[in-house]
């Protein structure tokens, strides 16, 4: 297989859509033959990063590498940045406001979540500026 490479642009606070670049991935991962964990793993992913840029952000970006071996995740936004990253990698930490909550969002899982799921994460946050979350998911895993 070479490389593929699938781009999404993110809506904020357009809760309606919220996940339909997530569940194009799946689809996609699904099309290509990867296997079902591989395809969960990475959807978990990419849904908890979708519904954090709708959340807490204006929106952004998401690109989708798939190598051989390995699927490379960028999520990008130029949202009000993360404050405090330890902090927000702590499961059950949120700053997502009540409506929101209301919504049945917001339960301070999305982080933690891209962490358990994901092979490797990095991610880069300025306040003010906005945060870029990478992360791996290995094919074999």
């Amino acid at each position: 297989m070479s490389e593929l490479v699938l781009h999404y642009e993110v809506e904020g606070a357009n809760f309606s859509a919220a996940g339909e670049a997530s569940s194009a991935v799946k689809r996609v991962l699904s099309r290509l033959g990867l296997s079902d964990k591989v395809v969960r793993r990475a959807s978990i992913c990419l849904y908890e990063g979708e519904i954090n840029m709708v959340i807490h952000a204006s929106g952004g970006v998401i690109d989708v590498t798939v190598f051989p071996d390995r699927l490379e995740m960028v999520l990008k936004d130029t949202g009000p940045g993360i404050r405090n990253l330890e902090e927000a990698m702590r499961e059950g930490f949120s700053t997502a406001s009540d409506s929101v909550r209301d919504l049945g969002f917001g339960a301070g899982m999305g982080l933690p979540n891209m962490k358990k799921y994901a092979d490797d994460i990095t991610v880069e946050s300025e306040v003010g500026v906005g945060t870029t979350v990478r992360m791996v998911v290995r094919l074999d895993g």
